[in-house]
């Protein structure tokens, strides 16, 4: 714990819903679930509005339905949210060259490494202030809650407690008045399991968990679980601020003296490949969101295909399965010279996925290096459209998919810079509609080269 208030956490207020909600005029103050829409899916955020029915992060969509039947039930565009995230992130590493993602919309910030240690709280409160606006200016729209305290612990309940869309600067001696009343739930590393015992313990807040004696919570939660709490319960908290910046992807590759030809051999090295990644990414401290594998055919075109995951993963198995799912996409005839998995856009937490349901399909990233015949996208004679996808038409110009079935699919022909639109409704096959990309957006920042070349 610092001497002063000094690390900031920064929490896009429902970010996921937020950027749909700023890209489509029509939704702007009304309840927009994202996440998994088919009959598994999972709530990956839930708007504001949504949340007074009960909709939270989590939750199965099916009763996030039943809770919320008028919402808007979207997909999702992980690309549009990249696109947001990066213009923050950038932001933020204007404020100080430490700053650690935690994901797409959350982040902490060193500000004592970008000399602001020695600032007063009052100044710090200002300083958040104009963050706050330049971060809705850059993002045409978006919100976020800002707490900043002497340790990475206070600044993380300093932004809960701010949230929706506000601040909180701890002064340096006033933590505990803080974080006593709060309840024991709100200190990291209290899950359902830890709760259940402490509560049997008659700990229900952090004052009672200031009261519980060292011995007592080892006795009951484990040294390592029993001592971190106790420690955090007085907020004494020295976690530094963890700059990711050395590693940019980590990757492994087979060169094969004689061209693999056999598909079930070609899946056995991307396992193995797989494991070691997930092994040197542990060893390296760090989670990962994109997975990649890369091909070289026996006529030496190079195939590279990646998946950027909802979530973060150190896991051989998660990694083994989405490199084994991106080579099934890739048609290797004649055989392969070479195989190799990578991984990149690392975080320092894990984030479980929640936005992605295992009966829907993912998107696929895919790059050939080198011309090849032109192969059937996913949008040719068997067009799929998913609710919340930017589209454009040769005559109503651009929308996104409300709805689609029966052979009709539902538009409103909307951008973030036209205001609300009409609705359309239209043949599915209709030839005059397409998928759009992405809008540009005046501060937006280049990702990042990275992947296996």
């Amino acid at each position: 714990m610092r001497g002063t208030p000094s690390i900031l956490h920064l929490d896009l207020d429902a970010f996921f819903a937020g950027v749909e909600q700023r890209d489509k005029p029509s939704l702007r103050g009304k309840p927009v679930v994202v996440g998994g829409i088919g009959g598994r899916g999972v709530v990956a955020t839930a708007s504001y509005e949504a949340r007074v029915f009960g909709v939270r992060s989590a939750m199965s969509t099916a009763e996030a339905r039943r809770r919320a039947p008028h919402a808007a039930y979207l997909a999702g565009r992980f690309d549009a949210y990249r696109q947001s995230s990066r213009i923050v992130m950038a932001l933020l590493a204007e404020l100080s060259p430490v700053v650690e993602p935690l994901g797409l919309d959350e982040a902490y910030v060193d500000l004592a490494a970008g000399g602001m240690a020695a600032d007063s709280p009052a100044r710090i409160a200002e300083l958040v202030t104009e963050l706050r606006d330049e971060l809705g200016r850059r993002t045409e729209g978006l919100q976020a809650s800002v707490g900043v305290g002497s340790s990475k612990f206070i600044a993380k309940l300093a932004s809960e407690a701010a949230k929706p869309n506000g601040q909180l600067v701890v002064p340096a001696g006033t933590e505990l008045e803080m974080i006593s009343p709060l309840p024991v739930r709100s200190v990291p590393g209290v899950g359902p399991a830890t709760l259940e015992r402490l509560t049997r313990l008659g700990i229900v807040t952090v004052a009672d968990l200031q009261r519980a004696s060292a011995k007592e919570l080892v006795r009951e939660l484990g040294q390592a679980a029993g001592t971190a709490l106790h420690e955090l319960a007085f907020a004494r908290d020295d976690r530094p601020v963890q700059h990711l910046r050395e590693a940019k992807s980590i990757s492994v590759e087979d060169t094969f003296a004689t061209d693999l030809v056999d598909r079930a051999e070609m899946v056995t090295v991307i396992e193995r490949d797989a494991a070691t990644v997930a092994e040197r990414l542990r060893k390296s401290g760090l989670f990962t969101r994109t997975i990649s594998i890369k091909v070289r055919l026996a006529d030496f075109t190079t195939w590279t295909r990646s998946r950027t995951l909802d979530g973060a993963t150190d896991s051989t198995d998660r990694i083994g399965s989405v490199a084994r799912q991106l080579l099934a996409g890739v048609e290797t005839p004649g055989g392969v010279r070479l195989l190799g998995v990578g991984v990149a856009n690392f975080t320092a937490a894990a984030q479980e996925e929640l936005f992605w349901s295992a009966d829907e399909p993912r998107p696929v990233d895919e790059q050939v290096v080198r011309a090849v015949p032109m192969m059937k996208r996913r949008f040719g004679a068997d067009r799929t459209w998913v609710a919340g996808q930017d589209v454009e038409h040769d005559l109503h110009g651009r929308g996104w998919v409300w709805g689609a079935g029966h052979g009709v699919v539902t538009v409103r022909f909307e951008t973030r810079l036209t205001g609300v639109g009409p609705v359309r409704s239209l043949p599915a096959d209709d030839p005059g509609l397409r998928p759009a990309a992405l809008l540009p957006m005046a501060w937006q920042v280049a990702e990042d080269a990275g992947g296996l070349e």
